[in-house]
């Protein structure tokens, strides 16, 4: 440390160009070629304070403001490292060098030759010099309080930033996910009306072709039926024509209308038994001239009316086919013809046109 006495003054006088003192100004000095004054640190006056000069290493000042820099890129870097282990988003930092006044403090002058020791690559590694004032520190310590805040800052908005990526890659996948499920559940639910209506044609299908079985089962049948009755039953006479049918009105008949089936035919055209059964009456009948009464097993009567002659009698047993009479014009009529009525056995008269029809016969 150095002393605090007071400094020895020098003799004022006059000096030469190179500051040394000439002999005019010192009287009692020594000749000005042979004397020299060369101040020592006991004869100069102590500076009180603390000076000193900055040294720059590679153009970097010791600067709150270039520390600053320093801060936020380290805040910058130590983000990126810790967010390594999310997916990246995308986060810009401005260059530092890109920043108004610190390019010169950076980079220093073209002629400026760069310092021996490298700047560090991690400017977060920068630390304060020991040489630093309180102030500094302080200052420093509040920045990296401040980047420190920054760097907080930045990560949460990563953060947000990447559970908002998120939520809308979830809301999106579950938009797609229900379009798919709403577009499945209607291809499924018009694949089955399309079932169900294939399924309907074809039960329709089905019950018009079981329809038109039992149709044509039941006409196979019907027709065998009419045959073997047709085997069993003839026409009641052969070479005719049909002049009245059974219920035509008219005067000409005392009821007022036609009782049976009128079969014209010449006189003595045979008339024959339509199916076997025994004779319950033959001969003269009023308006309906000589008659001819069969009876058939199921108690009908088949009545032959107007006959010329008659082949049977009472009681008689015929088979189908057999002559029982010949056609003729007897009785109330207009012209030789056989009058045929068919009775139930209740005694009620029916339509002898159907009821021929209904035994398979061709009328």
């Amino acid at each position: 440390m150095a002393s605090n006495r007071p400094a020895p003054e020098a003799p004022f006088g006059s000096y030469d160009t190179i500051g040394h003192p000439t002999a005019s100004g010192f009287p009692d000095a020594a000749p000005a070629a042979t004397s020299e004054w060369n101040p020592t640190e006991d004869t100069i006056r102590p500076v009180r304070g603390r000076h000193r000069v900055v040294k720059q290493r590679g153009g970097l000042a010791r600067s709150s403001t270039v520390l600053g820099v320093g801060v936020i890129a380290a805040v910058g870097a130590g983000g990126m490292a810790t967010a390594q282990d999310k997916p990246r988003v995308a986060i810009s930092l401005p260059d530092a060098s890109s920043l108004p006044g610190v390019g010169a403090l950076l980079g220093g002058g073209a002629d400026e030759a760069p310092d021996e020791t490298p700047a560090p690559a991690n400017l977060a590694a920068l630390t304060l010099s020991a040489e630093s004032g309180p102030a500094d520190a302080q200052g420093a310590g509040a920045e990296a309080d401040a980047g420190e805040a920054l760097r907080a800052r930045i990560l949460q908005q990563a953060d947000q930033q990447q559970a908002s990526a998120e939520a809308e890659a979830r809301a999106a996948a579950e938009k797609a996910a229900a379009e798919k499920a709403a577009k499945e559940a209607a291809a499924q639910q018009a694949a089955a009306e399309a079932d169900a209506k294939a399924a309907a044609a074809k039960a329709r299908a089905a019950e018009e072709e079981r329809e038109r079985a039992e149709a044509k089962a039941a006409a196979k049948a019907e027709a065998e039926r009419l045959a073997e009755l047709a085997a069993s039953y003839a026409l009641p006479t052969s070479s005719y024509t049909i002049t009245s049918t059974y219920g035509q009105a008219g005067s000409m008949w005392s009821s007022g209308y036609h009782t049976g089936l009128d079969l014209a035919a010449p006189t003595g055209t045979p008339a024959n038994a339509v199916h076997s059964g025994t004779v319950k009456s033959a001969g003269w009948s009023g308006a309906y001239g000589y008659r001819v009464v069969l009876e058939l097993e199921d108690g009908t009567e088949i009545w032959y009316c107007h006959l010329s002659s008659m082949t049977v009698g009472a009681g008689q047993t015929v088979g189908t086919g057999d002559t029982i009479g010949r056609v003729g014009a007897t009785g109330n009529v207009t012209g030789p013809h056989l009058h045929l009525e068919v009775h139930t056995a209740s005694g009620g008269g029916i339509d002898p046109l159907a009821w021929l029809r209904g035994k398979g016969l061709t009328v």
